[in-house]
């Protein structure tokens, strides 16, 4: 499959081109999670990890689902946040796919209704071989969920903590995500851009948008002058 092509799921959910493994940065504590997510002959059907915003939740999810197009299967990718762009009829017949991504789960608590189409979602895979991988800000017992069975079924889960990089994790992301871009950012400059930017990896990703669009118009590697200038730091 052409990556420079969005990868369109079969509900028409898309995902970010660049969510993928082979752009992710793993640092040691999550070497067990990503070998969990990636292992093809992995018993475990259900998986859910949990953990900060910008520690990669939404990256992985999303990585998963280009994995599974790349290999010719189809998969569905939900941003739980954003239900209204979709209704729970969009979960029907999910039970026939190779992987169910649902992000920001904890965003459904109090909701019954998608509170009860979760947990058939989950009675109905246990009969098929779909796996469903589940992603939020907390633990499953912290959730403040309505339905106790729901709670029960989420607990049962595989659960990893996702931690979120240190500055020195987060240069390496920097720099990592611009190689892939074609842009080579030297250690030192990854280090300045991370002690004066906000800390969070989207603020950085934002950062990295302005350099690639700014260099590729001047023409000039990423120094730290051009980064001052650009950034009026």
């Amino acid at each position: 499959m052409n990556q420079d092509t969005p990868t369109q799921l079969v509900l028409g959910v898309h995902l970010q081109d660049e969510a993928r493994f082979s752009n992710f940065f793993v640092n040691a504590a999550n070497t067990q999670l990503l070998a969990s997510l990636q292992g093809e002959d992995s018993t475990r059907q259900f998986i859910y990890f949990w953990g900060n915003s910008g520690s990669g939740r939404t990256h992985l999810l999303q990585a998963l689902c280009h994995q599974q197009a790349e290999l010719g299967n189809a998969a569905l990718y939900l941003p739980l946040g954003e239900r209204e762009n979709f209704g729970i009829e969009i979960l029907q017949g999910a039970n026939t796919l190779s992987m169910v991504c649902l992000d920001d789960v904890d965003e459904l608590s109090g909701n019954a209704d998608w509170e009860a189409a979760l947990f058939n979602l989950y009675n109905e895979l246990l009969e098929s071989d779909t796996r469903l991988f589940i992603a939020a800000s907390a633990p499953p017992q912290s959730l403040s969920l309505g339905l106790p069975d729901l709670q029960s079924r989420l607990q049962s889960c595989l659960v990893y903590q996702m931690l979120e990089p240190g500055d020195e994790g987060k240069g390496e992301i920097l720099r990592l995500r611009a190689a892939n871009r074609g842009i080579n950012i030297e250690k030192p400059v990854a280090e300045f851009i991370v002690q004066r930017a906000e800390r969070s990896l989207s603020s950085l990703m934002a950062i990295l948008d302005k350099l690639d669009r700014i260099t590729l118009e001047k023409g000039r590697r990423v120094t730290i002058p051009l980064v001052k200038e650009i950034m009026q730091w």
